[in-house]
Formats: structure tokens, sequence, C-alpha cells
């Protein structure tokens, strides 16, 4: 039983002090992109306990970390996935202001970060990545996303402060139903990246 006073979600104060202070949601977005370093190693599910202890993240760590912010802030901890054919998935926070959906993430590729919430559906907003979302041949990859996912069916794993990792996030992730963006003729069409796109996407890769 947690003791009175204590914060949520077995928080430490100094935790769910930071967490609360990344508000707007764009301060959750500047705290990953320059207080957490990326780790081009992966092969870890942190949560966000051990993302601010360790001191770096990837996509997955940085969605539960945004998620965990938000939440901590009142809102719903929601992620959703992107899928990638020759290509990296890549997992989004997402949060409904008053003017609609916006996105927080962290990723080794410039426009695949942060979204205003601007946008009146999950899709309106999914596809705002969709230019921006391409590998190393120049290919635009993206091909389907996600419903988001509330994490707080995770609570039982104690996701926003284990030391395991948390590979049964990302797995129920790649099991939810995923909607296409386009139809598979649809692809054979796409035109590959145009250079200052693609060179400005890679800007701070590391």
């Amino acid at each position: 039983m947690r003791a009175s006073g204590l914060p949520p979600f077995d928080l430490t104060r100094s935790e769910n002090g930071l967490l609360a202070s990344l508000t707007p949601a764009f301060r959750i977005q500047e705290f990953l992109d320059t207080q957490l370093l990326y780790d081009t190693k992966g092969g870890k599910v942190r949560s966000p306990r051990r993302v601010l202890r360790d001191g770096l993240c990837q996509c997955m760590d940085g969605a539960l970390f945004a998620a965990a912010a938000l939440r901590v802030q009142g809102r719903p901890p929601l992620i959703l996935d992107l899928e990638a054919d020759q290509d990296d998935d890549h997992v989004l926070a997402v949060f409904k202001g008053e003017h609609g959906w916006g996105a927080i993430g962290r990723s080794n590729y410039s426009g695949l970060r942060f979204r205003e919430p601007v946008y009146r559906s999950i899709r309106e907003l999914v596809m705002t990545y969709f230019e921006s979302y391409f590998n190393l041949r120049r290919e635009k990859s993206l091909r389907a996303y996600s419903r988001p996912v509330n994490l707080a069916r995770f609570d039982r794993l104690r996701w926003m402060t284990s030391e395991e990792d948390l590979w049964e996030i990302p797995t129920h992730l790649v099991q939810v139903p995923h909607a296409r963006i386009a139809p598979p003729a649809a692809i054979k069409t796409y035109s590959r990246v145009d250079l200052r796109l693609f060179d400005a996407g890679l800007v701070g890769r590391r």
C-alpha cells in the first residue's frame, strides 16, 4: 500500500516532479532530444525510471517515457506503432489536446519526432510522418499504423518503474491490428525521397 503523501505509480518525488514539470507536451520532446543520449545499440526496453538513470533511450524507451510524463500530467498514457517495410518500426506517444491529436517520439531521424496537437484523427496525425519515414535506400517505408494502446493495461508490470526489460509491451504492439495507409498497388508508384529531404532527415543521426 502506498504511503500517504507519496507520488502515484511507485515514482519517487524527484521522478514525479521531473515528469510533471515537462509541460506543455513539447517540453517532453525537448527533454528526450537534449537530456538523453540515443541508444544506438538497442536491445533493451527500459522503464522511464531506467531511462532517467541510464541517461539514454531509443524509440520504444522514449515513447514509454513520454507516455509516463503525460500520465503524471493527467493524460492517458497512449502509444501507437508505425509499421514499416524494409525498415524499423517506430513507436510514438500520442495525446489529444484541445485542438486535436499530437505526438512525441524519440528517433534517429529528424522528421519522426514531435507533432503539435492539431490533427483531427489518428490517421491524419500518422500521415504527417509519411514523407519523412524512409530507409537508407531513400525508399518511403511507412505502411501501416496501430490504434493507440493505453499503457494502463500493463500496470501489473510496473512499466513506469520496473527494473526489468518490458518486452511484453512491444510484443503486444506488433499483435495489435494495424490499418494500412494505402493499398498495396500504391507502393509501386512511390517516388524516391528527394535528396534534400533525405539529408535533412539524417541531421543529428548517430
